[in-house]
Protein backbone atom coordinates (compact mmCIF):
# COMPACT_ATOMS: atom_id res chain seq x y z
CA UNK A 1 0.00 0.00 0.00
CA UNK A 2 1.14 3.59 -0.94
CA UNK A 3 -0.81 6.08 0.77
CA UNK A 4 -3.48 4.07 1.66
CA UNK A 5 -4.29 2.88 -1.71
CA UNK A 6 -5.08 -0.56 -3.05
CA UNK A 7 -1.70 -2.14 -4.54
CA UNK A 8 -2.28 -2.70 -8.51
CA UNK A 9 -3.03 -5.66 -10.19
CA UNK A 10 -0.41 -8.04 -11.39
CA UNK A 11 -2.71 -9.31 -14.59
CA UNK A 12 -0.56 -8.84 -17.72
CA UNK A 13 -1.41 -6.51 -20.18
CA UNK A 14 -2.15 -8.94 -22.64
CA UNK A 15 -5.16 -10.50 -20.41
CA UNK A 16 -6.10 -7.42 -19.92
CA UNK A 17 -7.04 -6.41 -23.46
CA UNK A 18 -8.75 -9.36 -23.62
CA UNK A 19 -10.87 -8.88 -21.61
CA UNK A 20 -11.39 -5.60 -22.99
CA UNK A 21 -12.48 -7.43 -26.48
CA UNK A 22 -14.20 -9.62 -25.09
CA UNK A 23 -16.19 -6.25 -23.21
CA UNK A 24 -16.90 -5.25 -26.81
CA UNK A 25 -18.00 -8.53 -28.28
CA UNK A 26 -20.71 -9.16 -25.38
CA UNK A 27 -21.39 -5.19 -25.77
CA UNK A 28 -22.14 -5.77 -29.08
CA UNK A 29 -24.72 -9.45 -28.80
CA UNK A 30 -26.34 -7.01 -25.55
CA UNK A 31 -26.77 -3.91 -28.18
CA UNK A 32 -25.10 -1.65 -25.51
CA UNK A 33 -23.14 0.55 -27.27
CA UNK A 34 -20.72 2.06 -25.11
CA UNK A 35 -20.17 1.20 -21.22
CA UNK A 36 -18.94 4.03 -18.55
CA UNK A 37 -17.41 2.70 -15.69
CA UNK A 38 -15.80 4.79 -12.80
CA UNK A 39 -13.95 3.40 -9.96
CA UNK A 40 -15.08 0.15 -9.15
CA UNK A 41 -14.09 -3.58 -9.48
CA UNK A 42 -15.30 -3.60 -13.43
CA UNK A 43 -12.50 -0.73 -13.61
CA UNK A 44 -10.06 -2.57 -12.28
CA UNK A 45 -10.93 -5.79 -13.74
CA UNK A 46 -10.72 -4.34 -17.58
CA UNK A 47 -7.69 -1.94 -17.26
CA UNK A 48 -5.91 -2.94 -13.88
CA UNK A 49 -6.18 0.76 -12.81
CA UNK A 50 -7.53 1.05 -8.61
CA UNK A 51 -8.07 4.60 -8.79
CA UNK A 52 -9.25 6.71 -5.64
CA UNK A 53 -13.19 7.55 -5.22
CA UNK A 54 -13.10 11.19 -5.63
CA UNK A 55 -15.66 13.99 -6.11
CA UNK A 56 -13.18 14.56 -9.27
CA UNK A 57 -15.11 12.46 -12.27
CA UNK A 58 -13.38 9.19 -13.44
CA UNK A 59 -14.40 7.65 -16.30
CA UNK A 60 -13.59 4.85 -18.98
CA UNK A 61 -15.55 5.12 -21.92
CA UNK A 62 -15.59 1.87 -23.69
CA UNK A 63 -17.50 2.15 -27.27
CA UNK A 64 -18.52 -0.65 -28.69
CA UNK A 65 -16.96 0.53 -31.87
CA UNK A 66 -14.09 2.85 -31.19
CA UNK A 67 -10.96 2.74 -29.05
CA UNK A 68 -11.18 3.22 -24.77
CA UNK A 69 -10.65 6.30 -23.25
CA UNK A 70 -9.91 6.64 -19.69
CA UNK A 71 -11.06 10.22 -18.56
CA UNK A 72 -9.38 11.28 -15.65
CA UNK A 73 -8.25 14.38 -12.96
CA UNK A 74 -4.86 15.39 -14.20
CA UNK A 75 -3.35 14.98 -10.83
CA UNK A 76 -4.43 10.99 -11.49
CA UNK A 77 -3.20 10.81 -14.81
CA UNK A 78 0.55 9.95 -13.55
CA UNK A 79 -1.13 6.87 -10.96
CA UNK A 80 -3.43 5.61 -14.42
CA UNK A 81 -0.44 5.45 -16.67
CA UNK A 82 1.35 3.75 -14.16
CA UNK A 83 -0.77 1.34 -13.39
CA UNK A 84 -2.59 0.73 -16.85
CA UNK A 85 1.52 -0.49 -17.75
CA UNK A 86 1.66 -1.55 -21.26
CA UNK A 87 -2.35 -1.74 -22.46
CA UNK A 88 -3.06 0.65 -24.77
CA UNK A 89 -5.75 3.07 -23.03
CA UNK A 90 -5.92 6.85 -24.65
CA UNK A 91 -5.39 8.73 -20.84
CA UNK A 92 -7.64 11.90 -21.33
CA UNK A 93 -6.54 14.16 -18.12
CA UNK A 94 -8.96 17.01 -17.62
CA UNK A 95 -7.62 20.07 -15.70
CA UNK A 96 -9.46 21.59 -12.86
CA UNK A 97 -10.77 24.32 -14.67
CA UNK A 98 -12.34 21.70 -17.15
CA UNK A 99 -15.66 19.82 -17.35
CA UNK A 100 -15.05 16.29 -17.83
CA UNK A 101 -18.48 14.98 -18.81
CA UNK A 102 -17.30 17.44 -22.08
CA UNK A 103 -14.68 14.59 -22.81
CA UNK A 104 -16.96 11.94 -22.23
CA UNK A 105 -19.31 13.37 -24.31
CA UNK A 106 -16.75 14.11 -27.12
CA UNK A 107 -15.73 10.10 -26.74
CA UNK A 108 -19.08 9.10 -27.48
CA UNK A 109 -19.90 11.42 -30.41
CA UNK A 110 -16.42 10.15 -32.06
CA UNK A 111 -17.83 6.81 -31.67
CA UNK A 112 -21.15 7.33 -33.27
CA UNK A 113 -22.82 6.45 -29.08
CA UNK A 114 -23.91 9.57 -28.02
CA UNK A 115 -27.89 8.53 -29.03
CA UNK A 116 -27.47 5.09 -28.16
CA UNK A 117 -27.95 2.61 -25.00
CA UNK A 118 -25.06 3.52 -22.40
CA UNK A 119 -24.01 0.98 -19.97
CA UNK A 120 -23.26 3.00 -16.79
CA UNK A 121 -21.41 1.61 -13.84
CA UNK A 122 -23.55 0.15 -11.08
CA UNK A 123 -21.36 1.79 -8.56
CA UNK A 124 -21.16 5.21 -10.14
CA UNK A 125 -22.43 8.23 -8.11
CA UNK A 126 -25.45 9.66 -8.92
CA UNK A 127 -24.11 12.76 -9.20
CA UNK A 128 -22.20 11.62 -12.42
CA UNK A 129 -24.53 10.34 -13.47
CA UNK A 130 -27.12 13.06 -13.51
CA UNK A 131 -24.61 15.20 -15.34
CA UNK A 132 -24.25 12.75 -17.80
CA UNK A 133 -27.90 12.15 -18.53
CA UNK A 134 -28.06 15.75 -18.61
CA UNK A 135 -25.25 15.82 -21.23
CA UNK A 136 -26.64 13.06 -23.64
CA UNK A 137 -30.42 13.35 -23.43
CA UNK A 138 -30.92 11.52 -26.11
CA UNK A 139 -29.17 7.93 -24.73
CA UNK A 140 -30.91 5.29 -22.95
CA UNK A 141 -29.01 4.21 -19.86
CA UNK A 142 -28.86 0.38 -18.35
CA UNK A 143 -26.34 -1.13 -15.82
CA UNK A 144 -23.16 -2.14 -17.20
CA UNK A 145 -23.59 -4.96 -15.52
CA UNK A 146 -25.81 -6.87 -17.53
CA UNK A 147 -22.42 -6.66 -19.41
CA UNK A 148 -19.76 -6.59 -17.21
CA UNK A 149 -21.13 -9.78 -14.50
CA UNK A 150 -21.08 -11.80 -17.71
CA UNK A 151 -17.23 -11.59 -17.78
CA UNK A 152 -16.55 -11.69 -14.13
CA UNK A 153 -17.72 -14.52 -13.71
CA UNK A 154 -16.01 -16.95 -15.28
CA UNK A 155 -13.07 -16.47 -14.11
CA UNK A 156 -9.78 -16.58 -16.70
CA UNK A 157 -5.92 -18.36 -15.41
CA UNK A 158 -4.52 -15.49 -14.37
CA UNK A 159 -7.87 -14.82 -12.28
CA UNK A 160 -7.66 -18.29 -10.64
CA UNK A 161 -3.84 -18.28 -10.32
CA UNK A 162 -4.32 -15.06 -8.00
CA UNK A 163 -7.59 -16.47 -6.11
CA UNK A 164 -5.38 -19.39 -5.23
CA UNK A 165 -2.51 -17.37 -4.07
CA UNK A 166 -5.31 -15.27 -1.40
CA UNK A 167 -6.86 -18.33 -0.13
CA UNK A 168 -3.75 -19.70 0.70
CA UNK A 169 -2.68 -16.71 2.54
CA UNK A 170 -6.34 -16.36 4.74
CA UNK A 171 -5.54 -20.12 5.13
CA UNK A 172 -1.95 -19.42 6.70
CA UNK A 173 -4.03 -16.85 9.16
CA UNK A 174 -6.64 -19.57 9.73
CA UNK A 175 -3.68 -22.11 10.98
CA UNK A 176 -2.58 -19.51 13.56
CA UNK A 177 -5.65 -19.05 15.49
CA UNK A 178 -5.28 -21.60 17.65
CA UNK A 179 -1.90 -20.25 18.79
CA UNK A 180 -3.82 -17.15 20.20
CA UNK A 181 -4.49 -16.69 24.29
CA UNK A 182 -8.45 -16.57 23.38
CA UNK A 183 -9.65 -16.57 27.11
CA UNK A 184 -9.96 -13.18 29.37
CA UNK A 185 -9.40 -10.81 26.32
CA UNK A 186 -11.76 -9.18 24.55
CA UNK A 187 -13.28 -9.39 21.12
CA UNK A 188 -11.15 -5.98 20.01
CA UNK A 189 -7.61 -7.78 21.38
CA UNK A 190 -8.00 -10.80 19.20
CA UNK A 191 -9.83 -8.51 15.87
CA UNK A 192 -6.22 -6.39 16.16
CA UNK A 193 -4.25 -9.60 16.36
CA UNK A 194 -5.62 -11.29 13.51
CA UNK A 195 -5.45 -7.53 11.54
CA UNK A 196 -2.46 -8.00 11.55
CA UNK A 197 -1.47 -11.64 10.71
CA UNK A 198 -3.37 -10.40 7.53
CA UNK A 199 -1.20 -7.29 6.67
CA UNK A 200 1.91 -9.92 7.04
CA UNK A 201 0.15 -12.01 4.37
CA UNK A 202 -1.96 -9.84 2.06
CA UNK A 203 -1.20 -6.37 0.79
CA UNK A 204 -4.70 -5.03 2.23
CA UNK A 205 -6.51 -5.67 5.32
CA UNK A 206 -9.90 -5.84 4.93
CA UNK A 207 -11.81 -7.29 7.90
CA UNK A 208 -11.56 -9.34 11.02
CA UNK A 209 -15.12 -10.29 12.70
CA UNK A 210 -14.57 -11.68 15.88
CA UNK A 211 -18.11 -12.66 17.68
CA UNK A 212 -17.79 -14.51 20.98
CA UNK A 213 -20.78 -16.01 22.83
CA UNK A 214 -24.34 -14.52 22.34
CA UNK A 215 -22.67 -11.98 19.67
CA UNK A 216 -21.91 -14.72 17.25
CA UNK A 217 -25.65 -14.76 16.64
CA UNK A 218 -24.87 -12.20 14.70
CA UNK A 219 -23.14 -12.35 11.24
CA UNK A 220 -21.62 -9.10 10.74
CA UNK A 221 -21.02 -8.60 14.58
CA UNK A 222 -18.18 -5.95 15.10
CA UNK A 223 -15.68 -6.59 17.67
CA UNK A 224 -16.61 -5.33 20.74
CA UNK A 225 -15.08 -5.15 24.08
CA UNK A 226 -16.60 -7.97 25.52
CA UNK A 227 -14.28 -10.17 27.24
CA UNK A 228 -14.37 -13.97 25.85
CA UNK A 229 -15.19 -16.96 28.40
CA UNK A 230 -13.69 -20.13 28.82
CA UNK A 231 -16.78 -22.58 26.95
CA UNK A 232 -17.31 -19.04 24.65
CA UNK A 233 -18.37 -20.72 20.84
CA UNK A 234 -16.61 -17.74 19.18
CA UNK A 235 -17.04 -16.99 14.92
CA UNK A 236 -14.28 -15.80 12.80
CA UNK A 237 -15.09 -14.43 9.71
CA UNK A 238 -11.86 -12.35 8.16
CA UNK A 239 -10.68 -11.54 4.72
CA UNK A 240 -7.99 -8.87 2.73
CA UNK A 241 -6.35 -8.47 -0.65
CA UNK A 242 -3.20 -9.75 -2.36
CA UNK A 243 -2.78 -8.64 -6.11
CA UNK A 244 -6.00 -7.33 -6.16
CA UNK A 245 -8.14 -10.13 -5.69
CA UNK A 246 -10.25 -11.18 -2.14
CA UNK A 247 -10.24 -13.49 0.22
CA UNK A 248 -13.32 -14.30 2.54
CA UNK A 249 -12.84 -16.99 5.28
CA UNK A 250 -15.29 -18.18 8.28
CA UNK A 251 -14.39 -20.26 10.91
CA UNK A 252 -15.89 -21.50 14.32
CA UNK A 253 -14.02 -21.81 17.40
CA UNK A 254 -14.86 -22.86 21.25
CA UNK A 255 -12.55 -21.95 23.51
CA UNK A 256 -12.18 -24.87 25.89
CA UNK A 257 -15.29 -27.66 26.03
CA UNK A 258 -17.99 -26.27 24.17
CA UNK A 259 -21.38 -25.73 25.87
CA UNK A 260 -24.28 -28.47 26.28
CA UNK A 261 -26.03 -28.93 22.95
CA UNK A 262 -22.93 -26.69 20.80
CA UNK A 263 -21.81 -30.05 19.08
CA UNK A 264 -25.22 -31.01 17.68
CA UNK A 265 -25.65 -27.85 16.51
CA UNK A 266 -22.31 -28.11 14.69
CA UNK A 267 -23.07 -31.18 13.33
CA UNK A 268 -26.19 -29.91 11.84
CA UNK A 269 -24.70 -27.23 10.38
CA UNK A 270 -21.84 -29.60 9.24
CA UNK A 271 -24.91 -31.85 7.28
CA UNK A 272 -26.24 -28.71 5.76
CA UNK A 273 -22.66 -27.95 4.20
CA UNK A 274 -22.01 -31.32 3.12
CA UNK A 275 -25.54 -31.72 1.57
CA UNK A 276 -24.85 -28.20 -0.46
CA UNK A 277 -21.20 -29.26 -1.67
CA UNK A 278 -22.92 -32.92 -2.93
CA UNK A 279 -25.73 -30.63 -4.53
CA UNK A 280 -23.10 -28.55 -6.71
CA UNK A 281 -22.55 -30.07 -10.61
CA UNK A 282 -22.44 -27.72 -13.58
CA UNK A 283 -25.71 -26.35 -14.51
CA UNK A 284 -27.34 -26.64 -11.22
CA UNK A 285 -28.68 -23.20 -9.78
CA UNK A 286 -27.40 -21.20 -6.91
CA UNK A 287 -30.82 -21.44 -5.33
CA UNK A 288 -30.60 -25.11 -5.47
CA UNK A 289 -27.15 -25.53 -3.59
CA UNK A 290 -29.07 -22.99 -1.30
CA UNK A 291 -32.11 -25.47 -0.91
CA UNK A 292 -29.95 -28.62 0.06
CA UNK A 293 -28.54 -26.67 2.58
CA UNK A 294 -31.43 -25.00 4.19
CA UNK A 295 -33.81 -28.07 3.85
CA UNK A 296 -31.86 -30.14 6.56
CA UNK A 297 -31.70 -26.74 9.21
CA UNK A 298 -35.67 -26.34 8.57
CA UNK A 299 -36.33 -30.19 9.24
CA UNK A 300 -34.21 -29.64 12.77
CA UNK A 301 -36.57 -26.74 13.18
CA UNK A 302 -33.95 -23.63 13.25
CA UNK A 303 -35.15 -22.62 9.33
CA UNK A 304 -36.15 -19.19 10.81
CA UNK A 305 -32.60 -18.74 11.97
CA UNK A 306 -30.68 -19.27 8.27
CA UNK A 307 -30.76 -15.61 7.69
CA UNK A 308 -27.99 -15.30 5.53
CA UNK A 309 -27.70 -17.08 2.05
CA UNK A 310 -25.21 -19.31 1.44
CA UNK A 311 -22.89 -18.27 -0.04
CA UNK A 312 -21.59 -15.99 -2.71
CA UNK A 313 -18.71 -14.86 -5.78
CA UNK A 314 -15.89 -13.65 -4.69
CA UNK A 315 -13.04 -12.12 -6.83
CA UNK A 316 -11.70 -8.78 -6.97
CA UNK A 317 -14.95 -8.00 -4.60
CA UNK A 318 -15.58 -9.85 -1.18
CA UNK A 319 -19.00 -10.30 -2.73
CA UNK A 320 -19.18 -10.88 -6.47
Amino acid sequence: LTGGRIAPMTTTAAARAERLARARKEQGERGVDALLLGPSADLAYLTGYHPPHLERMTLLVVPAAGDPRLVVPALEAPLARDQLGELEIEVAAWPETDDPVRLVAATLAAAGATGGQLGVGDQLWSTFLLRLQEALPAAGFVAASTVTRQLRMRKDPEELAALARVAAAIDGVVEGLDGLRWAGRTELDLARDIEEAIRDSHDRFCFAIVASGPNAASPHHGASGRVIQPGDPVVVDIGGRLDGYCSDTTRTLVVGEPPAGFQELYALLHAAQLAGCAAVRPGVPASAVDAACRDPITAAGHGELFVHRTGHGIGLEEHE
